[in-house]
């Protein structure tokens, strides 16, 4: 059934997946803006345009079924939906005013997982009983495993090129790295928009089984990806400066080399994990990937104060948001 506060959720849903592509804008495009391969403007259109063109390509739709499993079904309302949007749209919208780039796939889990928490503790049971701790506990080990795994690749990867490349004479091969970062950047747009964009999808699946608009997941409309990689297209367009310079140049000073190394680790471990139907986190793993490239130069190349700063924005996403979550389904469903 078709009600106001349906639609209300789908309408937040779809918000929170323009703000996530704002918001992860710079995961896309920080290296090839730092290295000057694109302008900033540019470069904003080059990442949505392979944002939305991954809608083509991922059709399993792996990552969105994850996300709908993260609370269990007896524990679904439109309100739990409803709160948990909220919340993870205030964490996003906070991180991003303040240039933290955090991810936008934990502060969604996060808030969802707390206001379904609060409703199992309303309701009188155990709060965990509400969330599906499998699902949860294999996001969770990604904070750790998504920046490790993208570091490692692109170290292995950088190690490969200068092997290549070291008869080259330097301009040359930077006029050809300049090149090759346009694909690789284009490659982790591709796979940003497939993994970000089924995470939203997942939370209005939800809502329209939770209020029986459709019977199970597989019975998605086709609306509902086409809305979201839509939406997160035309987030990127606007995109996240505040975070770029984060990401861009605080971590670590990025070649155009390098910048090929990072966003095509990001890709693969992006890849993989979506192959697998884990929720991974872009920034977490663009984060690690850059730090990689930093580490091939020298461990002191890496500015390591920065980085603390982030993991502990990592660190803090879920609970934060969960807790953001139970209050604001507290506040639903004591005062409105």
């Amino acid at each position: 059934m078709i009600t106001t506060l349906l639609v209300v959720v789908v309408i937040l849903a779809i918000a929170f997946d323009y703000i996530n592509g704002f918001h992860d804008a710079a995961n896309s495009i920080a290296t090839i803006v730092s290295t000057k391969v694109l302008t900033p403007f540019v470069a904003v259109l080059w990442a949505a345009l392979f944002n939305f063109a991954a809608y083509f390509y991922f059709t399993d739709h792996k990552v969105a079924n994850t996300i709908a499993k993260t609370v269990l079904e007896e524990y679904i309302t439109l309100e739990v939906i409803f709160a948990g949007l909220v919340a993870a749209i205030s964490w996003n919208l906070f991180t991003w005013y303040y240039g933290i780039p955090s991810s936008s796939s934990h502060t969604l889990i996060g808030g969802f997982a707390g206001s379904g928490m609060a409703y199992a503790l309303i309701q009188g049971a155990n709060p965990l009983d509400a969330v599906n701790l499998g699902a949860t506990a294999k996001i969770i080990s990604f904070i750790v495993l998504a920046p490790v795994i993208g570091m490692t690749i692109s170290i292995i990867i950088t190690l490969i090129i200068i092997n290549l490349a070291r008869k080259s004479r330097p301009a040359v091969a930077e006029k050809w790295f300049k090149i090759f970062q346009l694909i690789s950047s284009g490659a982790l747009s591709f796979a940003h928009g497939g993994n970000d964009a089924q995470k939203v999808m997942g939370i209005i699946a939800t809502a329209l089984i939770a209020q029986q608009v459709i019977p199970n997941f597989e019975a998605m409309p086709e609306w509902v990806p086409l809305s979201c990689y839509v939406a997160i297209a035309a987030g990127t367009m606007s995109g996240g400066w505040k975070i770029v310079k984060t990401m861009g140049t605080k971590i670590t000073k990025v070649t155009p080399l390098e910048g090929v190394s990072a966003e095509s680790a990001g890709a693969l471990t992006l890849g993989i994990t979506e192959h697998f139907g884990i929720p991974a986190s872009t920034t977490h793993t663009i984060t690690g990937a850059i730090i990689g490239v930093g580490v091939v130069k020298r461990v002191s190349a890496v500015r390591w104060g920065v980085t603390i700063s982030l993991l502990w924005a990592w660190v803090l996403t879920i609970p934060v948001s969960a807790v953001l979550g139970g209050i604001t389904f507290a506040i639903i469903h004591y005062i409105v």
